[in-house]
């Protein structure tokens, strides 16, 4: 029997299992990590016969500065393909860490995003959706408004 993107896309979101196996050591909580998302995933991308395709693209809106990440589940046996994105701003300064560790950090915020609206995976419990680790309202937190 042969399915559609959106089938094949139904089968992994439902056997997807991504724990929360990161522990952030200043907030004390659980969180799980896109490289834990990928990790879950590539076994079911090969059994539903699927891959996936992750790029980041940079946006600026005002003064500020967006990765903008895009999720691609593309269709091995056909040019199907679904997709979703995610963004996140790149922090003005961050203590010890240079440029690119800034752009790194908030392409791996935004990747983990995209993932999370592909393959629903509900964050809205995730301590990380809503810490700003002390910052305020300068946080890295992702926006899926205006733009």
């Amino acid at each position: 029997m042969s399915h559609n993107i959106r089938q094949k896309l139904q089968g992994i979101q439902s056997s997807l299992k991504a724990p929360k196996g990161q522990t952030n050591k200043f907030g004390g909580y659980k969180y799980r990590s896109c490289e834990d998302i990928l990790t879950a995933l590539k076994p079911l991308l090969a059994e539903w016969g699927c891959c996936l395709v992750i790029s980041d693209d940079i946006v600026e809106k005002g003064s500020k500065i967006y990765v903008k990440a895009v999720a691609i589940l593309m269709d091995n046996d056909s040019t199907e393909a679904h997709s979703a994105c995610g963004f996140a701003r790149e922090a003005d300064i961050k203590k010890g860490m240079d440029d690119a560790q800034i752009t790194g950090s908030a392409s791996s915020y935004a990747r983990k995003y995209a993932l999370n609206g592909l393959f629903a995976i509900d964050d809205t419990k995730d301590p990380d959706a809503t810490n700003t680790h002390g910052k305020g309202s300068s946080s890295s937190a992702p926006t899926t408004s205006g733009f």
